[in-house]
């Protein structure tokens, strides 16, 4: 069964760029360090993000993108470039409001 996000951005479309860049932001500022210290090639493990820090980066990203999201994708897609990449292919594909991998 689908929900729906409050106050979400269903319908929109990002880029990778634009999700790679809210990622960055997102990321770094729960880690406490500068976005420019992050590679997006690196695993996102090698910045010390713990589970609870990647369960509130996805409920972040869901009210940003507008769907919900499986904490699992991280370990799926374990770095920015990755994600961000995934991420638009669904935006881009997908009607459904739950990503499931």
């Amino acid at each position: 069964m689908s929900q729906s996000i409050p106050n979400s951005n269903a319908n929109q479309s990002y880029t990778v760029k634009e999700i790679q860049g809210w990622l960055i932001s997102h990321i770094a500022e729960h880690l406490s360090i500068k976005p420019d210290e992050i590679d997006v090639n690196e695993p996102l493990e090698s910045y010390g993000l713990d589970s609870v820090q990647a369960i509130l980066l996805v409920n972040k990203a869901e009210k940003f993108l507008g769907f919900k999201l499986s904490p699992m994708l991280l370990w799926h897609y374990p770095t920015i470039s990755s994600l961000a990449k995934r991420l638009v292919e669904e935006l881009e594909t997908s009607d459904s409001e739950i990503f499931q991998i």
